[in-house]
């Protein structure tokens, strides 16, 4: 599955692009760029020609730089690349996804894994939902610094910061991982050079550090290459989950996945996920946009709708607040303790 920060398909396409815009503060270029074509009629319409799946931001901005549009750039270099296309940005836009694999969003659920490890007292064995290209599935690979609430080193990698508010309950050692696996409509291969230039295309612009972080996660990947299958996360996941099993503490987790499913699919997986944890199968960390999967939103305290954010849900219930890329968090749960 891919990243697109929070676009939710059933919006029209200057709707989307506006959402993008307020979720996009991180990239001025990015911001820039979804206002106006937001407001720019031809560029829309070109926009609206293509498959509802393909008209995201990310990936329509992504095959314009992979074209040689410069960014951080003006508004008009995009305009012409899309109204001027001989075809070239199309099929980008058409052949490829976008399937960012932001790491960093693992310092807003490593305290969520840990909590599980704890009261389990076993190893975890992890799926992920919409894996791409697997980066996320080494949360053992990686310390971490909350700001004022404290650290978690060992890993001997790279360090993930987070801005946290709240009491997030930081961990006071790295869970013990037996299994890792993903499911994903498009698995990306980590040793595949034509692949990672495309993830590292992904990275929005101004935001070198979150690219460096990427070509660290490649290559914390490629020591011990992830295990990701093929499929669809609806059919595929259940039996993912059986074989998990047999290994550990199965945690079924995704961040900025299910925007790309329609509001019926939606429904299917959020009752697929539920009856798998009631039957104790599985634990449930999802992070996704506010209004993607709003029952679980719901169940915290009122976001402001002035809020852009994603929420961290643990077997259903809102835990955090958490910001798209994983910089900044805000806890919300009042018990932390898992079930």
């Amino acid at each position: 599955m891919a990243n697109n920060c929070g676009m939710d398909s059933s919006e029209t396409v200057a709707d989307q692009y506006r959402q993008f815009a307020a979720e996009a503060k991180d990239s001025p270029c990015f911001e820039r760029w979804a206002l106006a074509l937001a407001d720019d009629a031809e560029v829309l319409a070109w926009v609206a020609s293509l498959p509802s799946g393909k008209q995201q931001p990310n990936l329509v901005f992504a095959a314009a730089r992979w074209h040689g549009v410069q960014a951080p750039g003006p508004y008009s270099g995009l305009r012409g690349a899309l109204l001027e296309d001989n075809g070239d940005v199309r099929a980008t836009i058409m052949s490829r996804s976008t399937q960012t694999n932001e790491v960093g969003r693992l310092a807003c659920l490593m305290p969520v894994f840990a909590q599980i490890s704890s009261r389990a007292r076993h190893p975890l064995a992890l799926v992920e939902a919409g894996a791409s290209a697997g980066l996320c599935l080494f949360p053992d690979r990686y310390d971490y610094h909350w700001s004022s609430r404290g650290r978690l080193t060992g890993s001997g990698g790279a360090t993930l910061e987070c801005v946290v508010d709240g009491p997030v309950p930081v961990p006071a050692s790295h869970p013990v991982i037996s299994w890792r696996s993903g499911i994903d409509v498009n698995p990306l291969d980590v040793a595949d050079e034509d692949a990672v230039r495309w993830l590292a295309n992904l990275v929005w612009p101004e935001q070198e550090r979150r690219r460096r972080r990427l070509l660290t996660a490649i290559d914390v990947a490629r020591k011990t290459p992830p295990q990701v299958t093929r499929g669809d996360l609806l059919e595929k996941l259940p039996e993912q989950v059986d074989i998990a099993r047999k290994y550990g503490e199965v945690v079924v987790f995704h961040s900025a996945v299910i925007a790309y499913l329609d509001l019926e699919e939606r429904a299917i997986f959020q009752a697929m996920m539920l009856r798998l944890v009631n039957d104790g199968a599985c634990h449930w960390v999802s992070n996704e946009s506010k209004r993607v999967l709003p029952d679980i939103a719901s169940s915290g305290p009122t976001i402001p709708n002035e809020l852009s954010t994603f929420v961290l849900g643990l077997d259903g219930q809102a835990v955090a607040w958490t910001h798209g890329h994983g910089t900044s968090m805000k806890w919300v749960q009042a018990d932390s303790r898992v079930g």
